[in-house]
């Protein structure tokens, strides 16, 4: 085209740039009882489904989240993380408070940060630190239906004091093979547990909370570890059973399979916790 044929012609506009991608990093907490545990399956009501819902329904560009921990069905979380990348112009207060707005009463976010894009809480954790609560009554606690395991192992001070003597066999590194489910397929069983303690509800004496943290977990190995120290303690297996289970790496050396909903993720331990926290503090 001549010079003289665009003359008069006002500026083509410059093309938008494209915005720029950022990680967004959640804390999120939730009441598992409902959910079909943590990871999407097809046909199931998931943690993933809901929390993914929730979050095109404020940015339809999202397409996949990033889990640090994929729990069970009914397991529940006050710490799980979870991260994905969005080039939308929200801060995290407006991620905190929209997404929640989308999510069912179960579930809630409770903390939002700016991260780098890409980032991914289940590569970059040091370690998780889980919850097991244990209800010790002979009748059934509407209040906590779902949320407690209701068991007479640790019935009195001789029987959480066996288990407080096993759970010590469980600390360091070791080869846990024995205290994961048949579904774990993965090779490398070495894990290392730093605290495992047994403390009794300073608010509610029939309540007993099993506290384990360590790098990370196989399958099922908490439920197994507190299956394990409940049957030690109410003499269904007798002390010592935890150094047998890890020296024989035989599953049926081990306990029970503690139930879910008992169990929760307090923490996944992260050296980077993002900028821009919101709630500042949290």
């Amino acid at each position: 085209m001549t010079r003289e044929a665009t003359e008069g012609r006002p500026a083509a506009e410059p093309l938008a740039a494209p915005a720029e991608r950022r990680g967004i990093l959640l804390t999120v907490a939730y009441d598992g009882g409902l959910f079909a545990g943590f990871a999407p399956q097809p046909g199931q009501r998931t943690i993933t489904g809901e929390l993914l819902g929730a979050l095109q329904a404020v940015d339809p560009a999202v397409r996949h989240i990033r889990g640090a921990s994929r729990t069970d069905s009914g397991v529940h979380a006050r710490g799980q993380r979870v991260a994905f990348d969005s080039a939308a112009d929200i801060p995290p207060k407006g991620w905190v408070l929209a997404v929640t707005r989308h999510l069912p009463d179960q579930i809630a976010v409770r903390r939002a940060s700016i991260v780098p894009a890409g980032f991914s809480p289940r590569f970059t954790s040091h370690g998780k630190r889980y919850r097991y609560v244990i209800l010790r009554d002979p009748v059934r606690d509407p209040f906590l239906e779902g949320r407690a395991w209701r068991s007479q192992s640790f019935a009195d001070a001789e029987a959480v004091g066996r288990a407080r003597r096993e759970a010590q066999a469980a600390l360091g590194t070791h080869d846990f093979a024995a205290f994961r489910s048949s579904a774990d397929a993965r090779t490398n069983t070495v894990r290392t547990v730093r605290a495992i303690a047994l403390v009794e509800d300073p608010l509610d004496a029939r309540l007993l909370h099993v506290t384990i943290e360590g790098d990370a977990f196989l399958h099922n190995m908490v439920r197994i570890l507190v299956g394990t120290l409940a049957d030690v303690a109410r003499g269904r297996l007798p002390e010592g059973a935890v150094a047998r289970a890890l020296a024989s790496r035989d599953r049926e050396d081990a306990g029970i399979t503690a139930p879910g909903e008992g169990l929760y993720l307090e923490e996944v331990l992260l050296d980077e916790q993002g900028t821009h926290v919101w709630p500042p503090g949290a």
